[in-house]
């Protein structure tokens, strides 16, 4: 079995074990929730970064499943992807690209997931011939789920029929499997975005400067020295980075490692998270006092997803 399937089968999926793992005290071990519709899924290494018996830690309240989450507040498919399914495994929301749904799994359930209901299922050489027949579609974007989810050969085969579209110039990555196993950046993966004739761009999901360390920015590297954009896109949430402090940490913790913050995320208003959502005058006024402190290039676009709209809305309030 390859080394990082290994390294992602030591994470946790189950409430006791993590429970016992943070020595987490009776009440608030009380406080975790069975969601079988969005489980516990969470990777060692991010667990090994959590303070123990403590549940207000950025990390932990991105990834435990807490009983917050019971309110009925909120949507089941915030940004209309349902609407905007092209078959059952591509949504063409947006002029010139479209986004390939992969695979259903991920190394890390984000509390917040705006996909945690979608229901996914596995049409990708359908999804392949529609884009095949559309030479309005620019670029392709990998997601899911994560696409780094697939095994090499899986994910070489998909690039290979991608490759076989004249009319698609660049394939983007949109993943946050590195932060929980960076040693997903395998010889074999490496050795599929060197071989492409297409331009791609990887897009990395970083919330805090608390997930990053030195093993994921040395896997990160070794994809930049390909000459592969790396940009990141970073959520805004309360608790975990709704402070100037925290949000310069992440991005300058990032360009200095040359890898780019491309948006800002609003809070898409999926079911049970409306407690991690800040509002958008505080991050217009969290965006503004970063460009005192921080050069342009890395500060990102503050942006909300507005079902049925032809792009991102960028947030000026």
């Amino acid at each position: 079995m390859e080394k990082w399937r290994l390294v992602q089968k030591k994470g946790f999926t189950n409430l006791d074990d993590i429970a016992q793992f943070l020595s987490l005290d009776k009440d608030k071990k009380a406080r975790l929730i069975t969601k079988k519709e969005f489980p516990l899924h969470l990777p060692l290494r991010i667990a090994q970064k959590m303070p123990k018996n403590c549940l207000e830690n950025p990390l932990a309240l991105q990834f435990l499943p807490l009983d917050l989450e019971l309110s009925d507040e909120g949507m089941i498919d915030p940004v209309g992807d349902v609407a905007s399914s092209k078959g059952k495994a591509l949504l063409h929301k947006y002029e010139g690209r479209a986004l390939l749904l992969v695979t259903g799994a991920c190394v890390m359930h984000c509390r917040y997931c705006f996909r945690q209901n979608y229901s996914y299922e596995s049409e990708i050489d359908k999804a392949i011939a529609i884009i095949r027949q559309d030479p309005s579609i620019k670029e392709v974007i990998l997601s899911g789920g994560d696409p780094l989810s697939l095994s090499d050969r899986a994910l070489s085969a998909l690039m290979a029929q991608i490759e076989d579209i004249d009319h698609v110039e660049i394939i983007r990555f949109h993943t946050r499997f590195l932060i929980g196993v960076p040693e997903r950046v395998t010889d074999k993966f490496l050795y599929t975005l060197k071989s492409s004739s297409k331009q791609i761009v990887f897009v990395l999901h970083v919330n805090s400067a608390l997930e990053l360390d030195s093993d994921i920015f040395s896997e990160l590297s070794k994809i930049q020295k390909l000459g592969v954009p790396v940009l990141t896109q970073t959520v805004l949430l309360k608790g975990v980075n709704d402070s100037k402090q925290k949000l310069y940490d992440l991005f300058w913790g990032l360009v200095v490692h040359g890898v780019i913050p491309y948006y800002l995320h609003s809070l898409d208003r999926v079911k049970g998270s409306l407690h991690m959502e800040v509002s958008k005058k505080e991050g217009v006024k969290l965006i503004n006092s970063l460009r005192d402190c921080l050069p342009g290039y890395a500060v990102p676009t503050f942006v909300e997803e507005v079902a049925g709209r032809r792009s991102k809305t960028i947030i000026n309030v």
